[in-house]
């Protein structure tokens, strides 16, 4: 099978499916190894592809990202790239999802954020990895995908520290922001044919739809590369804090899912949006990231408020 795209739609999804001779869900794991190259492990050189369904009847792509230079805890899993594709493309849940690995606890408790969590199913390719939750799992569907709280049968998520119509990950977010001044809104320096208006507006828009529910600190952040492609991310927190996912690290899903596959020095400018005196701030960590990965990256800050 060639390589996949990292998203694949309805109909391309039921004609690789007929062409295979196979279900939607038994493709989900034909996908996995094509996708390997798409991976960007430069340090544990490991490989890692999870490939959702979405409840639109699309396929989602997501793989593991390493940073060298940076300590360990920026890298982006392979379930985090996926969870943060669907998001960036307005998927409203994942059904199913199969994985060449093992998740770790630290995805196992990101996927917590997604509403009915437990009910979603999982196959992991890795022959060993999974007979243990397959057995225990009475409600195992005949193609081998077992059920997310087989891995995870004593959660702590959402439900733990939330009203229970506050809106979850998946799931539609307008933040009410606006940007702190007049003077932010002005148009200042242009850079590689966008305006800083131009990238402020789309980091604003990005927190407005940042999923911050336990710190109320929303933020986004813009990207655009040497072609004047423009790519955003947003805040993703989770309940445990730690597996949380900071806007940087989002943008930099859309830019490995949409842009062509060129390296992390092609960014050369990126706008942060957050509020002025968050108690969750991205500042100083989304510099650090930039300077290492992107050291000609034009880097600002502008700030904004609730209304």
């Amino acid at each position: 099978m060639d390589r996949p795209s990292f998203l694949i739609r309805p109909e391309e999804v039921e004609s690789a499916a007929k062409q295979h001779g196979v279900s939607v869900l038994q493709l989900l794991p034909l996908l996995v190894n094509p996708a390997k190259s798409l991976a960007r492990p430069p340090i544990s050189k490991f490989s890692v592809v999870a490939v959702g369904l979405g409840s639109s009847g699309r396929i989602f792509l997501g793989v593991n990202v390493e940073f060298p230079g940076l300590p360990l805890h920026h890298s982006i899993h392979a379930e985090q790239f996926l969870v943060t594709n669907l998001t960036l493309n307005s998927e409203k849940h994942l059904r199913y999802f199969s994985v060449s690995a093992a998740p770790c606890g630290h995805c196992r408790q990101f996927l917590q954020e997604i509403r009915d969590a437990p009910e979603i199913r999982i196959l992991i390719t890795d022959p060993n990895a999974f007979r243990d939750a397959a057995a225990e799992d009475d409600d195992g569907d005949g193609d081998g995908f077992v059920r997310l709280e087989s891995i995870l049968p004593h959660r702590f998520g959402p439900d733990n520290l939330l009203e229970k119509d506050v809106p979850l990950l998946l799931e539609l977010h307008d933040n009410r922001l606006t940007l702190l001044s007049d003077s932010d809104l002005q148009n200042v320096g242009i850079c590689n044919g966008h305006t800083d208006s131009d990238l402020k507006h789309t980091a604003l828009s990005a927190a407005k739809r940042s999923y911050s529910p336990y710190s109320r600190c929303p933020s986004g952040v813009a990207l655009v590369d040497c072609e004047g492609k423009v790519y955003r991310g947003w805040y993703m927190e989770s309940a445990a804090y730690n597996p949380s996912l900071g806007p940087v690290q989002a943008a930099l899903v859309d830019f490995v899912a949409n842009g062509g596959g060129g390296g992390f020095e092609r960014i050369v400018g990126a706008v942060l949006v957050e509020k002025k005196d968050a108690v969750v701030r991205q500042e100083h960590t989304a510099r650090m990231l930039f300077q290492t990965i992107a050291p000609k990256c034009e880097f600002k800050v502008f700030h904004c408020y609730e209304y």
